[in-house]
């Protein structure tokens, strides 16, 4: 087998092979092609289990230390700090890190790669969920199954899917993590996976507890996943990965030596000037994605994923980190050309969260077509117009339209916004309306951690309540603000459990939380609120005018008062201006007019239909009232033949 390792500056490299006893020997590379160390070694096959070991004279090179190899495609077990990984702690850290395993580079079972739904832009549904807080806690899942990548083609996820409209699966990060230092200390787990070790190497502990004799879980997890892909392939639904390529989970100075850092710590880190690790993550260090040699594993990873697990896309933790040239940002950058040119990835969905906290982080609307970017301007601009915030209004409006402000711009289409009002990072879309401040306290970090500035609103009590008056209105923001997510332009995205009513008790960052507090419970799900979701998903789906490709100006959009009255330019910063009504369409597609009302309840007038005809009620937020107008309610007409 042929073994490259990026290792310039080191002086011995070995590839350590590791029997069933954990015996081990090395084989040293001694041959070197330009800033590689490469060897033949004979007798490797699929399965073997393996890890590097390296000298040189920077103090990161420590013999001792195994290290995982950093293009890894296999990992055997998960992996969790210990001392010993540490370079200041004397001793073999190989009892304590995973072991790669050389991958069969022809697996059995259906290729997922094949049936690829290739949903458009303008048909897509995300719902953004973790593989073990979406599966753990379903009664109908086969207890060895929950919580692991098999669960998620079980027929109860998979029907559940599909019967809410669902097109996209977004999965929290599968690569390979660590359960960092700090965690393990705390008895917490990285429950979120944001640590990566081993990019192009599946999460192990997803794996489930099915008997599989003779296979570790990485192996498992390996089968399983390619088979979950294919199943909701089968169903239509795509599979996004969240993906973490701007750091690792090595962090910083005082962080392990597990990979990158044993082999070449100078050259897949950035450094300041002063030789420190550059933060712009603020986990310790930034990969260095703009050497050619960082972007092929970047790459590779990419392309792995693609081709062996058919996966449909990918969502970039802290994108602007991969644009961010020497000069700062840019959207020609190497890694955005890159994938551009790629037969492999350049038909895939890419999404940006468009930010990091490096100079001139925040990049919203800045990232080439035909990327898509997360819209924390949509999110933010509904939370607080939906709590009536002062001098808000307008930006609702704006969110309907896709934030065009922001993407309308070098052709970019209005899918370019992925709307979403709540995502794993934060309150559920039930502690929004329930919660006027974050209840971080079980991640041990004194509630120091976590977002303060949410635009939550507990609407009179704070947490849980039996009081039937404040439980309407909680009910009522929840269902007016799931309905401007469904009829605004671009993209929605839901995170998983808010079509459920699910609470994570007034946490809005359980990242460490693998129990109870971030795992869905599906047997306290609102059957009521479920049925209103699908009923959202399905309007999105029958009226084209929701999902318009391009942006919609004046010719397509014309606004009205309550009173049916047009509205003027100086009514969007008018006090007490708290509804409108918004026409959209026209002659040959028709038209559909939305009412959004986040103040009191009142009178309502429809302008007169272009063509003369009568308007139809599809939707209303607040279907059992007879008022005219509720409060905090969002109603949708359609046209029908007048008689």
């Amino acid at each position: 087998m042929r073994i490259e390792v990026w290792a310039p500056g080191a002086n011995r490299v070995w590839l350590c092979l590791f029997d069933n006893q954990n015996h081990e020997t090395r084989h040293e590379l001694t041959s070197k092609d330009g800033e590689h160390w490469v060897g033949d070694i004979a007798g490797v096959h699929p399965g073997d289990r393996y890890g590097f070991r390296a000298t040189g004279d920077s103090p990161a090179f420590v013999e001792e230390k195994l290290l995982i190899n950093p293009a890894a495609r296999l990992l055997e077990s998960p992996l969790r700090w210990d001392p010993l990984m540490s370079a200041a702690t004397p001793g073999d850290s190989a009892p304590v890190v995973p072991k790669g395993i050389v991958l069969d580079e022809n697996p059995q079972g259906p290729n997922p790669a094949t049936n690829r739904p290739a949903v458009p832009w303008d048909e897509t549904v995300i719902y953004e969920a973790h593989v073990k807080g979406l599966t753990q806690l379903h009664p109908d899942i086969d207890p060895d199954v929950r919580g692991s990548y098999a669960a998620l083609a079980d027929p109860a996820i998979i029907q559940h899917l599909r019967s809410l409209g669902i097109t996209t699966l977004e999965l929290l990060p599968v690569q390979a993590f660590i359960d960092d230092q700090h965690l393990v200390q705390r008895d917490l787990t990285n429950y979120w996976g944001y640590q990566p070790i081993g990019f192009s190497a599946l999460e192990p502990r997803y794996a489930s507890k099915r008997q599989a004799p003779g296979q570790s879980d990485g192996e498992r997890a390996d089968t399983e996943f390619r088979a979950a892909v294919h199943a909701l392939h089968e169903q239509g639904i795509e599979v996004i990965l969240d993906v973490v390529f701007n750091h690792s989970g090595e962090g910083g100075g005082e962080g392990p030596v597990l990979s990158m850092r044993g082999l070449n710590d100078a050259g897949y880190y950035l450094r300041n000037t002063d030789g420190g690790y550059t933060n712009d993550t603020g986990t310790g260090n930034t990969l260095a994605v703009r050497n050619p040699n960082v972007l092929r594993l970047v790459l590779d990873s990419l392309r792995h994923f693609a081709t062996r697990y058919g996966v449909d896309g990918f969502r970039f933790d802290l994108a602007t980190t991969l644009g961010r040239t020497e000069t700062g940002f840019s959207a020609q950058a190497a890694f955005f050309q890159a994938i551009s040119q790629d037969p492999v990835l350049r038909s895939l969905k890419m999404i940006a969260e468009p930010w990091d906290i490096g100079p001139g982080g925040y990049q919203l609307g800045h990232f080439p077509h035909p990327w898509r970017e997360w819209n924390d301007a949509f999110r933010d601009g509904v939370r607080r117009a939906w709590r009536n915030d002062t001098d808000t209004i307008g930006s609702l409006a704006s969110a309907l339209l896709g934030t065009a402000g922001r993407f309308d711009h070098r052709g970019r289409p209005s899918t370019a916004s992925i709307n979403f009002l709540t995502a794993h990072d934060g309150f559920t879309l039930r502690d929004l309306v329930s919660f006027a401040h974050k209840h971080n306290e079980a991640n041990g970090e004194d509630n120091r951690d976590g977002h303060n500035d949410n635009h939550s609103d507990n609407l009179g009590v704070e947490g849980a309540t039996d009081d039937p008056a404040i439980l309407g209105r909680r009910d009522r923001r929840v269902r007016a603000m799931l309905a401007t997510l469904m009829l605004s332009q671009g993209v929605p995205m839901m995170l998983a459990g808010d079509e459920l009513g699910n609470s994570q008790q007034g946490n809005n960052n359980a990242y460490c939380q693998d129990n109870e507090i971030a795992w869905l419970n599906w047997q306290q799900a609102d059957a009521d609120l479920t049925s209103y979701v699908c009923s959202l998903v399905e309007l999105r789906r029958r009226f084209s005018q929701l999902r318009q490709n391009a942006f919609l100006h004046d010719d397509r959009v014309s606004w009205w008062r309550a009173d049916g009255s047009p509205v003027e330019g100086t009514d969007w910063h008018s006090e007490g201006f708290d509804c409108f009504q918004m026409m959209v369409g026209d002659d040959d597609s028709g038209y559909l007019l939305m009412v959004f009302n986040v103040g009191d309840q009142g009178d309502l007038v429809l302008p007169e239909h272009p063509q003369g005809l009568e308007w139809a009620l599809e939707l209303s937020s607040a279907p059992e009232s007879e008022l005219p107008l509720d409060a905090q309610t969002v109603k949708v007409f359609s046209a029908q033949t007048a008689g």
